[in-house]
């Protein structure tokens, strides 16, 4: 090995050391706080509300748990921490309405607007409103949810705080 090269390869463990150090450094410094979104609902209940969500294809246009169904390209909202935003009897009368749109506009195109779930039996819907209300986020991220789902509502900037 010539010396020229040996400089190289000496720069280069340098460089590679001062990164791997820098990077600890910044993770002592701000760790991750890990996955802001969790749900309060009960296995049975998530069981059910499972059972609903497959069954009218809500992934078609909404996420859930950050998973999404990548063929389509509607900008619903996403539902992780939903329950921070609203409450069970406010996600039961949405899904109870006939015209969904009268309670919660939407700019969506009609053929990708939320579908009235009023035909749904009662108890149907109360277990989809119990199961969203459940969606939670921790406090620390709770402003993120609003701001994202301001803006997929909307399509304007979130006109709150900025982080």
């Amino acid at each position: 090995m010539r010396a020229g090269e040996r400089n190289i390869y000496i720069l280069i463990a340098i460089i590679v050391i001062a990164l791997a150090t820098y990077r600890g450094i910044q993770q002592a410094k701000d760790p991750d706080p890990g996955i802001p979104f969790y749900t309060t609902a009960s296995t049975e209940l998530k069981k059910r509300a499972e059972v609903l969500h497959k069954e009218h294809d809500c992934l078609r246009c909404h996420s859930l748990w950050l998973v999404r169904n990548w063929m389509e390209s509607v900008p619903a909202p996403a539902l992780d921490g939903i329950g921070a935003l609203r409450s069970e009897e406010w996600f039961y009368e949405y899904l109870s309405a006939e015209n969904p749109q009268s309670i919660l506009p939407s700019r969506l195109k009609p053929e990708y607007r939320m579908p009235s779930y009023a035909h749904l039996p009662e108890e149907d819907r109360r277990t989809l409103a119990a199961y969203l209300a459940s969606l939670q986020v921790e406090d620390w991220f709770l402003e993120d949810v609003r701001k994202a789902h301001y803006e997929k509502l909307t399509g304007e900037p979130y006109p709150g705080n900025d982080h």
